[in-house]
């Protein structure tokens, strides 16, 4: 009895400790197991959320592509913007009739005032003919000193939407920064078209052409080269003159401005 009784505690002791041992070592696999099993969640979801990624679902991750789209469209509209600007651009040169590269042409009397016109094409007519209040021998004056700046501002309104600045009638004029009174446009008429028919074979050069005889007004002096057509805006164009040699030759520039 007493050995049963003793062997008793002794069973139950070891039972207990045996079945908390085993209650332990069971949840410790639990918890293994429970972590393999979290483990293997997040590695399907990460694989999950990549395979989202490269098909575009919407997830969180694919936050960043709306960014890029955004930015992208910004650069379609900037783009878009710029080759608008160069359509309207050649939209002017065709309309105008004038290229970046056009013949230039001043001329007078020597005892009138100058005449200054554009050409596309020497063979055709102008497309840009305007008479200076400024007298023939006043800019042979200017030319001497190598450097001519010639300034023909119009005033902007509201009335003139839509003119094309060659086409405005009247000029203020500034020669190398001293006003020199207005400037007008002229049509060509037969007496401006046959100067420039005679000019015509000179590419680049100056000279003189005899007058119309007793009582004209002098001999007429003509200036003629290829000039290199800037446009900024609608209403800003300038005319740089090319001298081919690179030195030695007057700086002429003659800049519109509608301000």
């Amino acid at each position: 009895m007493r050995t049963i009784m003793a062997k008793t505690p002794h069973d139950s002791s070891f039972s207990s400790s045996s079945s908390r041992r085993h209650f332990q070592w069971r949840k410790k696999k639990d918890e293994e197991k429970e972590e393999r099993e979290e483990s293997l969640s997040f590695n399907s979801s990460s694989l999950l959320n990549c395979e989202d990624i490269k098909i575009g679902a919407p997830t969180t991750a694919s936050a960043p592509r709306k960014k890029i789209g955004a930015g992208a469209t910004v650069a379609a509209l900037r783009i878009r913007s710029v080759l608008t600007g160069f359509a309207a651009k050649a939209r002017w040169h065709l309309s105008s009739g004038l290229g970046n590269r056009v013949t230039g042409t001043l001329f007078g009397y020597r005892r009138g005032h100058v005449h200054f016109a554009f050409q596309d094409d020497p063979k055709t007519g102008p497309a840009l003919l305007i008479e200076l209040a400024t007298p023939t021998s006043g800019l042979v004056r200017e030319m001497a000193s190598g450097l001519v700046r010639i300034a023909l501002e119009c005033d902007r309104t509201v009335e003139k939407k839509g003119v094309r600045l060659l086409d405005e009638p009247l000029w203020r004029t500034y020669c190398n920064g001293k006003k020199c009174g207005f400037a007008m446009k002229r049509e060509c008429g037969p007496a401006e078209w046959k100067v420039l028919k005679a000019v015509g074979p000179v590419s680049m050069g100056a000279g003189v052409l005899p007058g119309n005889g007793a009582g004209s007004e002098g001999e007429l002096m003509y200036m003629r080269a290829r000039f290199e057509r800037v446009i900024g805006s609608r209403d800003s164009e300038a005319f740089y003159m090319m001298n081919p040699d690179g030195n030695g030759g007057p700086e002429l520039s003659i800049y519109l401005l509608r301000v």
